[in-house]
């Protein structure tokens, strides 16, 4: 049975707003993410459909909080909470908050596809 720890995670990425620790575990993509600083990501998804994140997500909040927008609501989830993040979010992300997500590895990576895109094309 596949498994894996934020220390065993192969995947790691160490920028100024996000720490994250990532490997796949059959087709689902396990991510720890602590974020740094305050963002709004949404610039990074345009270009998706709807300029909103089409990938779900299933998590946990282990610190902090989280917040999904989507077109007609709000969802906040805070430290303790298991989150389900439907298609079409956008989410804010704040500085000491510490997640686990899991997500379905294809969509993930269609979604990164394109926020890779936008970061590398976004002014520093």
């Amino acid at each position: 049975m596949p498994r894996t720890t934020k220390a065993e995670a192969e995947l790691r990425v160490d920028e100024p707003v996000i720490e994250g620790r990532y490997a796949e575990l059959g087709p689902y993509t396990v991510a720890y993410e602590t974020t740094k600083q305050d963002m709004d990501p949404a610039p990074l998804f345009r270009g998706l459909p709807d300029d909103r994140c089409q990938c779900p997500h299933w998590g946990q909040v282990l610190s902090g909080r989280i917040v999904f927008r989507y077109a007609d609501h709000d969802e906040v989830f805070h430290a303790g909470d298991a989150y389900y993040g439907a298609p079409g979010h956008l989410p804010l992300v704040f500085a000491g908050t510490e997640i686990v997500e899991f997500s379905p590895t294809a969509e993930l990576n269609r979604t990164m596809e394109v926020v890779g895109r936008n970061l590398a094309g976004a002014p520093s």
